[in-house]
């Protein structure tokens, strides 16, 4: 803040950061454990063994299980005091940062204690084993290596994978550092201590028995039986209790899509993954992958529907006219491609279904045969889409616009005109917009966010009663008389529209803004920069821009401008792009969406060059400096709802060279249909974004951190250590 004043915050979480994050306190403490508790335990029972006083404990008016549980409640309270030593660290962030997530860091607290308590378990038992100390403790380091890798074992075959999953350690307190406490992961670590606690007890009892192999080896079973039917039962779906106690709810689901959820009842959702062995992203969609889909996708939606029911389907089929594989694999057929294949992914090629088979099955030709979900409820069908991205899997906002089809919700119908040489929605040439309405590949298309679109020639066709919005997209040839009195008629009738258009162009589309009480100025709008032609223009969007949605995107904006950070903190580049006026007499209530910087732009009038020499600002030629709107929203009550129309001086930002849609144009359509679509899912702002102390004051921690507390340690350790020779 002293040398920015305008400094607010860091605009991202410090609790996650700073204590989980790579570097993490916490996680590099989990991270070392295993170093650390087979030397704490590998001398629990041994040397009791190794002393000799193992026989005056067994002659002792004790019972072996109390002798056990002594000597793991103690371990227990010791390790207590570790968890104490990382409390410190949390106590220290409650005062050096602004509001931190201490239910976040609490949960993680107690992954951490469940987890060294397993440790310890593990170790005590690996100590009743040997009289070896050394042996106990690599026995302990060979046991906690198995129980964190065998998750990753035999993973293609599904009852082991279930097994394996359940008994594997790593991972259990992933949930636990984000903030989630569930009773699958904390009743997995008690049974895990009990499972070894009981083994102890075993053994040690087998020592001072003399009874068959047998009996011990069925005690052992026994028990090992009763902790895999205890984790069964409570890693049932409908038998699993969350709770969610990080600041912001960052591990529960929106509370938007949660009323989507609650709609579903109590009928069966069944959830099928078509995987298409010679589609991108197979590697998710495999078996040795299904917990993690399962996990990362749909426990949250489990969570609050446990009734979901999940289907997988495996085969191998080729696009229509695709002939990649066969240049990469000449001579061979799809059958033998197919087994090259899996083969590479170490898979069985008879777990793929031929193309007959598949096709037979379910028709996939219009999802282009990629990895795909279908959703059914009720008889009802929806595909819900995989994307070639780092992310591959759809997210909130994409499931929840499948539910919203699955339930028969209204889903908003937009219809492009066509006919003047617009931009086509089904065409995929840069100036186009096939990207941003229909693109099923496209994970931010108007189609997947739950929008459905087509094309209306006005000229032949009238518009469909079920019209929710009308988009004029950059018309090249006169509009007829039939098409402007249809839209005229449209607007007139209270429908909402957005119209775009390009500089040239003024004298086509200004007839049906006529009625609004707008207008395309003539000229275009310049703004000439070292690093851009002219013509591109950088526009800031306002507060009305803000308001349009909840994205994620508008919110910030919408947060920076009520802190009043800056007055022009987010930019959208509009390339070629006209200025809009607005008429004495509109209407309409007129508000700018985005506005060009008055010291930086003119609305230069006539035709100049873009590629040669600097452009020059000549008012006698008519060109006028000025902060022009570049994109209004219109606003009126009509037949007992209010009317709403955008206009845009510019058209290629949502072509699909820009794409700029994912920042305004899908808030812009989400306005225009009430905010009804899509289902924003935005997170809560983390208000633990700004540290409290001063330079001094971090120094004094370091030095009080990395010298004196370690030094007081040392010189308390030497006191006891003498104290206890002096005895």
């Amino acid at each position: 803040m002293t040398n920015n004043p305008k400094f607010r915050d860091l605009g991202f979480a410090l609790t996650p950061s700073m204590f989980l994050g790579l570097n993490g306190i916490l996680v590099n403490a989990l991270g070392n454990l295993y170093l650390f508790v087979p030397l704490l335990t590998m001398g629990l029972i041994s040397r009791e063994v190794n002393t000799g006083t193992i026989k005056l404990l067994y002659s002792s008016p004790v019972k072996i299980r109390q002798i056990v549980m002594g000597k793991y409640l103690a371990t227990m309270i010791y390790n207590l005091l570790l968890v104490g030593i990382l409390a410190i660290f949390v106590v220290l962030g409650f005062f050096n940062i602004r509001a931190l997530d201490y239910g976040l860091l609490l949960s993680a607290l107690l992954g951490f204690y469940l987890l060294v308590c397993a440790y310890a378990a593990i170790g005590m038992f690996m100590s009743s084993l040997t009289t070896y100390q050394i042996v106990s403790a690599i026995s302990t380091f060979l046991v906690i290596f198995i129980l964190t890798q065998v998750g990753t074992l035999w993973q293609k075959y599904d009852f082991v994978r279930d097994l394996t999953y359940f008994l594997s350690i790593n991972g259990r307190t992933f949930k636990l550092l984000l903030g989630l406490i569930t009773t699958k992961d904390v009743t997995y670590f008690v049974v895990i201590v009990g499972m070894f606690v009981c083994f102890t007890a075993i053994k040690l009892r087998s020592g001072c028995e003399s009874k068959p192999w047998y009996v011990s080896a069925s005690r052992y079973l026994a028990v090992f039986a009763i902790v895999l039917t205890i984790g069964y039962v409570t890693s049932r779906p409908a038998l699993i209790v969350y709770w969610d106690i990080s600041a912001t709810q960052r591990n529960t689901l929106h509370p938007n899509t949660q009323k989507i959820v609650k709609q579903f009842g109590k009928e069966p959702l069944e959830i099928t993954l078509y995987s298409n062995l010679l589609a991108p992203g197979l590697k998710n969609t495999l078996p040795e992958n299904r917990n993690d889909y399962l996990s990362t996708v749909w426990e949250q939606y489990v969570r609050f529907k446990p009734d979901i029911t999940f289907k997988y389907v495996y085969y191998y089929k080729l696009n229509k006219g695709d002939s990649a594989y066969y240049k990469s694999f000449p001579h061979k057929s799809l059958k033998q491609i197919a087994e090259n294949i899996a083969n590479g992914f170490d898979t069985r090629a008879s777990l793929f279904e031929t193309p007959e088979a598949i096709t037979k099955q379910i028709d996939l030709s219009d999802e282009h045969y990629h990895s795909v979900m279908q959703l059914k409820y009720k008889g009802r069908t929806t595909f819900l889409r995989t994307f070639n991205d780092p992310q591959f899997w759809p997210d909130e906002m994409l499931i929840a616009a499948a539910f919203k089809r699955l339930l028969q919700h209204p889903m908003p119908k937009i219809y492009y005109v066509s006919g003047n040489l617009e931009r086509g929605i089904y065409k995929a040439g840069e100036r186009e917009y096939q990207l941003h309405s229909i693109e099923k590949s496209y994970r931010n298309s108007l189609l997947n966010l739950g929008f459905d679109a087509d094309t209306l020639s006005l000229d032949h066709q009238d518009i469909p009663s079920d019209a929710s919005t009308l988009v004029l997209a950059d018309p090249k040839t006169e509009l007829s008389g039939t098409v402007q009195n249809k839209i005229k008629d449209y607007l007139a009738a209270g429908g909402n529209m957005l119209i775009l258009s390009k500089p040239g162009k003024q004298s086509i589309v200004n007839p049906v803004l006529k009625d609004l009480g707008v207008r395309y100025m003539p000229g275009t709008v310049v703004e000439p920069t070292v690093y851009e032609m002219p013509q591109m223009v950088n526009a800031f969007l306002t507060i009305n821009a803000a308001n349009l949605a909840d994205d994620d995107m508008m919110i910030r904006l919408r947060e920076d401008r009520k802190e009043k950070i800056t007055t022009d903190s987010l930019r959208m580049l509009m390339p070629g792009v006209m200025a809009i006026a607005t008429e004495p007499n509109c209407p309409f209530t007129v508000k700018p969406i985005a506005v060009t910087t008055a010291s930086r732009t003119w609305l230069k009038q006539g035709v100049f060059a873009t590629d040669s020499a600097q452009i020059v600002y000549d008012p006698k030629k008519g060109d006028v400096r000025g902060a022009y709107s570049t994109i209004v929203q219109l606003t009126r009550k009509i037949n007992n709802k209010e009317q709403r129309i955008i206009v845009s001086g510019d058209a290629d930002f949502l072509s699909n060279s820009r794409v700029q849609g994912d920042l305004v144009g899908v808030p812009m359509l989400s306005w225009l249909h009430y905010n009804k679509f899509p289902s924003y899912t935005p997170g809560s702002k983390p208000k633990d974004n700004l540290i409290l102390i001063s330079p001094a004051v971090a120094n004094a921690q370091i030095i009080a951190f990395v010298w004196v507390i370690p030094a007081l340690v040392l010189i308390l350790g030497a006191v006891l250590l003498m104290r206890r020779k002096r005895k």
